[in-house]
C-alpha cells in the first residue's frame, strides 16, 4: 500500500475509485463503503482512501478528541483489506477553508484522476463542510467519475456510527462495540519493558502505552485474546494505571497476561482484542491479596470461554 501523508502537492496516475471519510474506528458502515472501492480494482481503478490528518474533530476541537483508531491502527486495517493507497491530507487553517468545488476540482479531478466515488449520505467536505453528497452527484459528468451512494448498515434498527462504537467502549460494552465493529475493539502497539512485577507474582505479562489519544475502556480487567507472529492467544487484560503498586501513576496501560505461553515477547508488535469486561480496576491492601485476586480473575476468565 502507497501513504502519502502530510502532503499537498501529490499526484496519482490513476484512474482511482475513492473513499472519502475520517474513518475512526472502521465499523462495518466504513467496510461497506470500503469494499465499493476494492471492488473497482477489477476494473483496473486504484483504490484509494483519502482522509485527513489530523481530523476534523481534532482541529476543530478545543479539548483533546479521544479516537478509535490510531494513524498506525488504520494504516494496519487498509493495508490488511488490501486498498492501494491511503492519503493523510494535511488538515490546516489554509486546506479546511477550501472550497468544496475546489476540492472537487483540485483534489479528486486533478490530483487523483477520479473514476469512481464510493460515498455514503451524510458526506460532507470542504470549507465548513458545506460540500454534500448533492454537490459531489451534481459534478459527475464534469468531473468524469460516478458516483455510488452506500446505504447505511443498520445494527439494532440504528446506523452504525462511530459515535455508538465509542459509547460502547466508554461504557466497556465490549460485545456491542465488537457487534458495530464486526471485531473486538483492538489495542495495537509494541510490546515495552515493565516492573516485571507480574512475572514476581507468578502471572508474567506483556505491557503495551496506548498513545494518550487512544479511547480506552473504563479501567479494570478484560478478556481478550492478543495476537502475535506464533498466532492467536486467550488471555486477561488490565486497562488503567495499576493503583496497588503505581501510586501517583497518571499514564494508562494494556498489561496482559496469556494464558499457556511462555515466550519472550519484548519489542515485538501484538494486537490485543479486547472480548468482555469481568470487573473494575481496584486497588488491594497488599500484593498477596492482588496475586489471589488474579488466581481468581484467570479462573474466571477460563470458565467464561469454555
Amino acid at each position: 500500500m502507497q501513504i502519502i501523508s502530510g502532503r499537498e502537492d501529490f499526484s496519482l496516475d490513476g484512474p482511482c475509485a475513492v473513499a472519502i471519510g475520517k474513518f475512526d474506528g472502521l465499523h462495518r458502515g466504513h467496510k461497506k463503503l470500503l469494499s465499493r472501492i476494492l471492488d473497482q480494482k477489477k476494473n483496473g481503478l486504484l483504490s484509494t482512501v483519502f482522509t485527513f490528518d489530523p481530523s476534523p474533530a481534532a482541529f476543530f476541537s478545543p479539548k483533546p478528541v479521544r479516537i478509535l483508531s490510531t494513524r498506525e491502527e488504520k494504516r494496519r486495517y487498509f493495508r490488511q483489506m488490501g486498498v492501494d493507497v491511503l492519503l493523510e491530507f494535511p488538515l490546516n487553517e489554509r486546506t479546511a477553508a477550501m472550497p468544496p468545488r475546489r476540492f472537487i476540482q483540485e483534489i479528486l479531478c486533478k490530483r487523483l484522476h477520479t473514476a469512481f466515488v464510493a460515498a455514503g449520505e451524510d458526506l460532507s467536505f470542504g470549507d465548513g463542510g458545506r460540500g454534500d453528497l448533492g454537490l459531489l452527484c451534481s459534478c459527475q459528468q464534469s468531473g468524469g467519475y460516478r458516483v455510488a451512494v452506500v446505504d447505511k448498515v443498520l445494527e439494532g434498527g440504528a446506523p452504525i456510527s462511530s459515535t455508538r462504537v465509542r459509547e460502547a467502549v466508554s461504557q466497556g460494552r465490549m460485545q456491542e462495540a465488537a457487534q458495530l465493529l464486526g471485531e473486538p475493539y483492538t489495542i495495537m502497539g509494541r510490546v515495552v519493558h515493565g516492573r516485571q512485577l507480574g512475572r514476581r507474582l507468578g502471572f508474567p505479562t506483556v505491557n503495551l502505552t496506548p498513545p494518550k489519544d487512544k479511547l480506552l475502556p473504563p479501567y479494570g480487567v478484560y478478556l481478550s485474546e492478543t495476537e502475535c507472529r506464533w498466532g492467536v492467544f486467550l488471555g486477561l487484560t488490565n486497562i488503567g494505571v495499576r493503583p496497588t503498586v503505581e501510586d501517583g501513576r497518571f499514564f494508562a496501560s494494556a498489561e496482559t497476561y496469556l494464558y499457556d505461553f511462555d515466550r519472550e515477547l519484548y519489542d515485538s508488535f501484538l494486537t490485543v482484542r479486547l472480548l468482555s469486561f469481568l470487573r473494575p480496576e481496584q486497588k488491594f491492601p497488599s500484593l498477596e491479596a492482588l496475586k489471589e485476586q488474579v488466581a481468581r480473575d484467570l479462573e474466571a476468565g477460563r470458565r467464561e470461554r469454555q
